[in-house]
C-alpha cells in the first residue's frame, strides 16, 4: 500500500494493531492444536483488507506455514476455479502441480468430485506442516471458487489448515455464505476494518514526511475520510510536491484523478483499455486495444509503472490497487466503455482465448441482435456447464434475451437453455421458457425438439402425465427429426412406467430402444434403457430390472448406482460390493450422492445400521450442497427406522419431521407412501393401532406398484399392524401383495421367505412360518432372517412349545443385537424372558452419548486409522467406503469425543487400555 517514493512500507499497519494480534492469535492456535481456522477481514475498498492479510500471511510463513495465496478478479470471476487455482498453484510449495491443476479441471464431470480431489491435495500437505490458504477480494471469486470455499473449510476442519479472506462488505454476499458453512464446525473470526484513527493518520504522516503534521496536510487528509488507501496516494503527492519542490496538486483531496491528468494521452489509453480488461491483463492484449503497434505502447507502459499504478511480473500487468484501476475506468463514458468490453471480447478470442474468457465483456458490452456474443455465450455455458450449472443457465438466459424474436436461432439457443436451466435444477424456469418458444408456433421439427428438451424438466417435477401427453402431441404431428423421434419416443416410455398398465409401458420402451439403437442415437438409447428399467422395477421383475440398468450403466457409468440397487433386489450382495469398490476407486462420472444411496442400501440390507445411516445422512449432505434433493425424503424415512430399531424414539421422531417437511416440497406418489408408511410405524411405536392401520391403507390406495415397492421388505411389519387393528381383509392383501412378488422372482430367496412369512402370519401358520425361516436361510439379509424367526418363536411359543420358542427366539435377538437393532432385540428379550429362557447372552445395551464408547464400530474403525496418521483418503481406500462417508464418521467421532483435531485424537487412541 506504499506510495510511490515515500518510507510506507509498513503504513497499512498503522492503527491496525489488535486486528492483527487477533489473526496471530489464530494462526498460533491452528499450528498448536493441529485443527482448522477461518478467518474474514472485511471492509471498503482501501481500507487496508489486503496489506493486513500480507502480515497476516508473513507471520504464518515465519511460523512454518506452507502458504498459498490468490486474489480474485472482478472481470475474471467466470472461468471455474480461476480464483482458488493461485492459491494452489502457487506459494512457497504448490499444493499441485500445473499439470495436476489441469489433469483435475479436465475431469471435473462433477462439483462434488472435484473439491474432494482438492481437500485429498490440501489434506495430504497438512500432514506435515500446517497451511494457509489466502483469497483477496473473495467477493469477486468464481462461481465453483464459492462452491468449493463453502465445503472446504469444514470438510479439512480435522487438519491445521488455516482460511484467510478478505472481502467488502455485502450482505448474503460471497464471503457471508462462507463464514456461514463454517460457523459451528471450526474457529471463525471476522475481522472489520473500519476508517483510521486521526492519530493513526498521524503516524502515516510522520511515516512519509518526517514531520509533525500541521493543519494545512491535516485539512488535506480529511478527505481520505480514515481510508488509508487515499491517505497513503495523498502523503505520496505530498512526499513527490515536497522532494521536486512543486505546489501539493489542488485535485489530490478527490483522490487519484490529479495524478492520471499528469500522464501522457498514449499513457492514459493504454491505462483505459487495461482497466476494461481488468485489473489483472496482458500487455498485448491493452496494446492491441489501443490500436496501434505494440511497439508504440512501451512508453505508456514504463510511464504507467514510473508513476506507481502499474506492477509488471513480467506475465501480466496489474493495477496496484483496484481504486486505482476503477479511478481509470469511471472516466470513460459509459458509451464508450460497452463499445470497449464488446470489442474486448471480440480481441481475447481472436487471439486464442477460451470463450469463458471473453464472457464479462459480452455481458458488459453486447447489445441486441449481437449474433456473434450468442455464440461465444452458447459455447461458455457448454464448457461450464458440467461444474457450474447454475452459471451456464444464466449465461444461456442473457444469450436469448440478446437473440430477437424473430430469428430462427432463437430456438436453437432457448433449447440450449432448457437443458442448461433443468440441469441447474431450476425446472420451473425451463418449463417457463420452454412454453415461451413454443408459444412463437416453431417449425414441427423445432416444435419436437424444445419438447424433447423438456422432457427432463417434466420428468424432473414429478410431472409424468403431462410428459406423456407432449410427447404423445409432439409424435402424432411428425415433422421430428430421426432423433428426437426416438427421443420423444423414449421419454413416452419413460412417463408410462409411472402408469397403471405396465404391459403397454414395456411395449413402448421396447420399441423406443429398438428405434434408438436404429439410429444410433445415444441420449434416446440411455432414455429408453432408463424407461425399460423403470418399467421392470414398478412391475417387480428384479431380474429383468437387473438387465437393463446393467445394460444401461455399461453404456454410460454414472447410471452404475441403479445397477448396484438392483442387483441388491436380486439379493446379489456379492455384485453390489464389487461395484460399490469400482465407483469408490473413482471409476466412471459417477453420481456421488446416488452412490452413497446405493451404498446405504447395501449396508442396510446386509444390517449394518451404523454404516446405512452414516451413509444416509452423507448423502443427504451431497444432495444440499449441489442443491438437488432426489433421495432425501426416502432417506430420512429409512434412518427414522433405523433409529426406531436402535431405540433411538427422539432421533425417529426428528426424522420423520424431516421428512414430512421435504415431502411438501416434492409430493409425488413414492415420496407420499413412504412418508404414509413411516407415520403408520410411529403410530403403531406410540400404541395408536388403528392410526397405523389407517396409514397402511392409505398405502394401499397408492398406486400397485408404489405398494409393493416400498413394502416388499417391510410388508411383515404392515401385516402385523393390520392383525393387531384386527384387519384382516387388510392383512390378507398385503399378504396377497408379497405372494405375487415372490411369483415374480422365484430365485430371490428374501421375496420367496418374506411371502411365506406373510402367509404365516395371516393364517397363524406355524409351519409356514417353520417354512419362511428355511427359505430365509438363503438371505443374505440379517434382519429379514431375525424378523422371521421372532415370528416363528411368538408362535411357538404361544403353542406351548417352549424350548423351540427359546431357539428361535435367541437367534432373533442375537442378530437384532448384532446388526445394532437394541430395541427389536429387547422386544424379542421380553419374549424369551416369557418363555422362562433369558437366553445366554445379554441384549446390547445403547451406547452412551459421550466417550469412546459411544463410537460405533465403524467410527472406532475410523478413529484409529486417523489416529495412526491415514487421510480421509486413505481411510476410505482401507475401508473401501466413500472419502465422504469417513468424514461423516470424522465428525461424529470428534463430536463424540468432544475434541477439535487429529493430534488430540491420536492422543486419545494411545491412552486407550488397548492401543
Amino acid at each position: 500500500m506504499a506510495g510511490s517514493g515515500g518510507p510506507l512500507s509498513r503504513s497499512g499497519l498503522r492503527g491496525r494493531e489488535d486486528e492483527l494480534e487477533e489473526l496471530q492469535a489464530l494462526i498460533a492456535s491452528v499450528a498448536r492444536t493441529g485443527s482448522g481456522g477461518l478467518a474474514l477481514i472485511q471492509g471498503e475498498p482501501g481500507i487496508g483488507k489486503t496489506t493486513l492479510l500480507a502480515e497476516a500471511v508473513s507471520t504464518a510463513r515465519a511460523a512454518g506455514f506452507s502458504v498459498g495465496v490468490g486474489k480474485a478478479d472482478e472481470l475474471h470471476h467466470i472461468v471455474p476455479l480461476s480464483s482458488l487455482a493461485a492459491c494452489v498453484l502457487h506459494g512457497d510449495r504448490p499444493l499441485l502441480s500445473d499439470d495436476a491443476f489441469v489433469d483435475l479441471t479436465r475431469h471435473h464431470d462433477q462439483r462434488i468430485w472435484l473439491v474432494e480431489r482438492l481437500a485429498e491435495a490440501i489434506e495430504a500437505r497438512a500432514g506435515s506442516v500446517p497451511v494457509l490458504i489466502g483469497l483477496d477480494d473473495v467477493q469477486w471469486a468464481d462461481p465453483l471458487s464459492r462452491f468449493a470455499l463453502q465445503q472446504l473449510p469444514t470438510r479439512l476442519r480435522t487438519s491445521p489448515v488455516l482460511w484467510m479472506l478478505t472481502g467488502r462488505r455485502e450482505p448474503a454476499g460471497p464471503a457471508e455464505e462462507v463464514v456461514a458453512a463454517a460457523t459451528g464446525n471450526l474457529p471463525a473470526v471476522t475481522v472489520s476494518l473500519g476508517p483510521l484513527s486521526g492519530a493513526a493518520i498521524d503516524q502515516l504522516t510522520s511515516d512519509t514526511l518526517g514531520a509533525v503534521v500541521d493543519e494545512r496536510v491535516r485539512e488535506l487528509l480529511d478527505g481520505a475520510g480514515g481510508n488509508p488507501f487515499l491517505a497513503v496516494e495523498m502523503l505520496a503527492g505530498l512526499w513527490s510536491a515536497r522532494t521536486s519542490d512543486e505546489a501539493v496538486p489542488p485535485g489530490l483531496v478527490v483522490g487519484v484523478r490529479a495524478r492520471l491528468r499528469s500522464l501522457q494521452p498514449g499513457t492514459l489509453r493504454f491505462l483505459q483499455m487495461g482497466a476494461v480488461l481488468g485489473r489483472s491483463f496482458g500487455f498485448r492484449d491493452a496494446a492491441a486495444l489501443c490500436g496501434g503497434p505494440t511497439a508504440a505502447s512501451i512508453a505508456a507502459l514504463e510511464e504507467a509503472v514510473r508513476a506507481g499504478l502499474l506492477d509488471d511480473d513480467g506475465d501480466h500487468l496489474v493495477f496496484r490497487h483496484d481504486l486505482l484501476r476503477q479511478a481509470v475506468y469511471v472516466d470513460i463514458p459509459p458509451s464508450a466503455r460497452k463499445a470497449l468490453h464488446r470489442e474486448a471480447a471480440h480481441h481475447l478470442v481472436a487471439a486464442g482465448h477460451q470463450p469463458v474468457d471473453a464472457v464479462p465483456h459480452i455481458l458488459r458490452g453486447a447489445l441486441p441482435g449481437d449474433e456473434e456474443a450468442v455464440e461465444l455465450l452458447r459455447r461458455a455455458a457448454d464448457d461450464i456447464l458440467p461444474v457450474t450449472p447454475d452459471l451456464a443457465a444464466d449465461l444461456m438466459t442473457r444469450a436469448l434475451e440478446l437473440v430477437p424474436s424473430a430469428r430462427p436461432l432463437r430456438f436453437a439457443v432457448g433449447e440450449q437453455a432448457i437443458l442448461c436451466l433443468t440441469r441447474a435444477g431450476r425446472n420451473r424456469e425451463a418449463l417457463l421458457t420452454g412454453d415461451r418458444l413454443l408459444a412463437g408456433r416453431p417449425p414441427l421439427e423445432t416444435f419436437s425438439r424444445l419438447q424433447a428438451a423438456l422432457g427432463g424438466t417434466l420428468w424432473n417435477m414429478d410431472l409424468a402425465g403431462e410428459l406423456r401427453r407432449r410427447a404423445e402431441t409432439a409424435l402424432a404431428l411428425g415433422g421430428a427429426a430421426p432423433e428426437i423421434g426416438a427421443r420423444l419416443a423414449a421419454l413416452r416410455a419413460r412417463a408410462l412406467s409411472r402408469d397403471h398398465d405396465l404391459v403397454d409401458a414395456r411395449a413402448a420402451g421396447e420399441s423406443a430402444l429398438r428405434a434408438a439403437t436404429a439410429i444410433g442415437d445415444r441420449e434416446a438409447h440411455v432414455l429408453a434403457l432408463s424407461g425399460l428399467g423403470e418399467i421392470a422395477q414398478n412391475a417387480g421383475e428384479n431380474a429383468v430390472a437387473l438387465e437393463r440398468f446393467a445394460a444401461l450403466s455399461a453404456l454410460d457409468t454414472a447410471f452404475l448406482p441403479e445397477e448396484i440397487v438392483a442387483h441388491l433386489h436380486m439379493d446379489d450382495f456379492a455384485s453390489s460390493g464389487r461395484l460399490l469398490l469400482r465407483a469408490a476407486n473413482g471409476a466412471g462420472a459417477m453420481r456421488q450422492a446416488m452412490t452413497l444411496w446405493a451404498q446405504g442400501q447395501h449396508d442396510l440390507g446386509l444390517g449394518r445400521l451404523d454404516d446405512a445411516d452414516a451413509d444416509f445422512l452423507t448423502m443427504e449432505r451431497l444432495e444440499d450442497e449441489v442443491q438437488v434433493p432426489v433421495q432425501q425424503v426416502n432417506g430420512r424415512v429409512i434412518r427414522s427406522r433405523i433409529a426406531l430399531l436402535r431405540g433411538d424414539r427422539e432421533a425417529a421422531r426428528e426424522h420423520l419431521a424431516a421428512a414430512q417437511e421435504r415431502l411438501a416440497a416434492k409430493p409425488n406418489p413414492g415420496n407420499t407412501a413412504a412418508v404414509r408408511f413411516l407415520e403408520a410405524v410411529h403410530a403403531d411405536a406410540d400404541g395408536d393401532v388403528a392410526l397405523a392401520v389407517d396409514k397402511i391403507r392409505q398405502v394401499q390406495r397408492s398406486d400397485l406398484f408404489m405398494r409393493w415397492r416400498l413394502l416388499r421388505d417391510w410388508v411383515d411389519s404392515a401385516i402385523r399392524m393390520a392383525l393387531r387393528g384386527a384387519e384382516y381383509e387388510l392383512a390378507e392383501d398385503l399378504a396377497a401383495q408379497a405372494g405375487a412378488h415372490a411369483e415374480r422372482n422365484p430365485a430371490v430367496p428374501t421375496a420367496t421367505g418374506i411371502a411365506a412369512q406373510a402367509l404365516g402370519l395371516v393364517n397363524s401358520d406355524l409351519a409356514m412360518l417353520g417354512y419362511s425361516v428355511d427359505l430365509l436361510k438363503a438371505s443374505p439379509r440379517p434382519l429379514a432372517r431375525a424378523a422371521a424367526s421372532a415370528d416363528l418363536g411368538g408362535a411357538l411359543l404361544a403353542a406351548g412349545r417352549k424350548p423351540e420358542a427359546a431357539a428361535a427366539l435367541t437367534y432373533a435377538r442375537d442378530t437384532f443385537a448384532e446388526s445394532g437393532a437394541h430395541a427389536a432385540a429387547a422386544r424379542v428379550q421380553r419374549d424369551l424372558d416369557t418363555a422362562g429362557d433369558g437366553g445366554r447372552r445379554a441384549v446390547g445395551r445403547q451406547r452412551p452419548v459421550q466417550g469412546w464408547a459411544a463410537l460405533t464400530a465403524s467410527e472406532q474403525k475410523v478413529a484409529r486409522l486417523v489416529a495412526q496418521g491415514h487421510t480421509n483418503r486413505s481411510v476410505a481406500d482401507l475401508l473401501v467406503v466413500s472419502p465422504h462417508t469417513v468424514n461423516t464418521h470424522l465428525t461424529s467421532v470428534f463430536r463424540k469425543l468432544a475434541i477439535n483435531s487429529r493430534v488430540q485424537l491420536a492422543n486419545l487412541v494411545m491412552a486407550l487400555p488397548d492401543s
